[in-house]
């Protein structure tokens, strides 16, 4: 079974709620998920995941990564996720200038792993509405097609 890995960061419970459906989606599809605070947890932890997602919010006006989330995104960089699949999604207000700018620092960070984008960014106004639901839950069937795809490219190479 492919473990799936989500480490977010949640201000006003918005991200967290979004790191959930995508738990839950990934879970119902047959993957083994763990989502956690990122205070809770380092980087290193993606070497043991298969599916590796950031779920972040942007702070303030000049689009700050959140505090709490920068040494997760300084390790990750010194990280060989080669074989590995991941995703960048999160929360923000178009009101700032920078709209999820976190969202795309970490989907660039994560471009030096060597791992998969296994689905585009996700940037989600304020808390998920509806419609957001089941762009989460497409974001989450993007990433496992991603995955399987990967796992077969590597079978047919070893053949």
């Amino acid at each position: 079974m492919a473990k799936a890995l989500i480490i977010y960061a949640s201000w006003t419970g918005n991200t967290e709620e979004i790191a959930r459906i995508l738990a839950e989606t990934l879970s119902k599809l047959s993957i083994e998920v763990e989502w956690i605070e990122c205070q809770q947890i380092d980087a290193s932890a993606f070497l043991s995941a298969d599916i590796c997602v950031i779920a972040t919010y942007t702070f303030g006006s000049a689009g700050d990564l959140p505090a709490e989330f920068e040494a997760i995104y300084f390790d990750l960089e010194k990280l060989n996720l080669k074989g590995k699949v991941f995703g960048v999604l999160g929360s923000g207000e178009e009101l700032y200038g920078y709209f999820c700018k976190s969202v795309d620092d970490f989907d660039k960070q994560f471009e030096f792993t060597g791992a998969i984008r296994g689905a585009e960014v996700l940037k989600i106004e304020l808390n998920p509405k509806p419609k957001d639901k089941n762009r989460i839950e497409k974001f989450g069937t993007d990433l496992i097609h991603s995955f399987s795809k990967l796992k077969s490219t590597e079978k047919l190479n070893q053949i």
